[in-house]
């Protein structure tokens, strides 16, 4: 089972998570692009750190939003949607190019990633411009979801992606971040959901089990427990 985490999210001044402490611990990084997070020596910098650990590097493109870290909705024609993923995933490329290495796949982030879960217009812009780019490249989306739909009706290569740390609707949508409790923070429950998630299945944020399939699990590295969480789930996995 991949375990991956969204790193190369701080920018400027302003720092967000551990990656050098989480980098040990997972499978791939889905590093920002510079549009909801992220900035070209963080890009670099992590780049440089994800290949000296024998991570697979992927690009996590976002909503032009750093006020809003990407989570806000912006109502953007599907050609604004397909540039901009373009235009991120070459950024990226630049410095894989430089440190010898390649992107693997690709996540967008946020309310781009939301979006993309339940509108298929979002999702083939999406799937459209990744196809576009590389066809080889990975496209890792919501389980279930309208992206993992059109990145296979492109041809791409896509994994069902399931989160250690946040609740679920009954439908396989995740609960709104603005709902009390949708963020999974304590060890003992993350353990419980990832051993769900091996099985193909996941508790409800109403206490339901429904089957969801998983090619790759993910911790968000702006959790405040992120280090101690991917910890655990190596172990586990282990």
């Amino acid at each position: 089972m991949d375990l991956n985490c969204d790193l190369g999210e701080s920018y400027g001044a302003f720092r967000m998570g551990n990656d050098e402490a989480i980098l040990p611990y997972v499978d791939s990084v889905n590093i920002a692009c510079g549009y909801h997070a992220g900035d070209p020596t963080i890009m670099q910098t992590t780049v440089k750190l994800a290949k000296e650990h024998g991570v697979k590097i992927g690009a996590h493109p976002g909503f032009p939003d750093l006020h809003g870290f990407g989570r806000r909705n912006l109502q953007m024609s599907p050609q604004e949607i397909y540039d901009m993923v373009l235009y991120q995933l070459g950024a990226l490329h630049a410095f894989t190019i430089v440190n010898e290495t390649t992107i693997h796949h690709v996540k967008p982030h946020g309310a781009l990633y939301n979006m993309a879960a339940v509108d298929y217009t979002v999702a083939s812009a999406i799937a459209n411009a990744v196809h576009d780019f590389n066809p080889t490249i990975i496209l890792y989306g919501l389980a279930k979801s309208e992206l993992i739909r059109a990145g296979k009706d492109v041809g791409l290569t896509t994994w069902n992606e399931t989160f250690a740390d946040r609740r679920y609707e009954e439908d396989g949508t995740l609960t709104s971040r603005n709902t009390n409790g949708a963020v999974i923070e304590t060890e003992q429950e993350v353990i419980e959901q990832v051993r769900l998630l091996s099985q193909g299945r996941v508790k409800t944020i109403t206490g339901n089990i429904i089957s969801l399939e998983t090619d790759t699990i993910c911790v968000h590295g702006d959790n405040k427990n992120a280090v101690k969480l991917v910890q655990t789930i190596r172990e586990m996995f282990n």
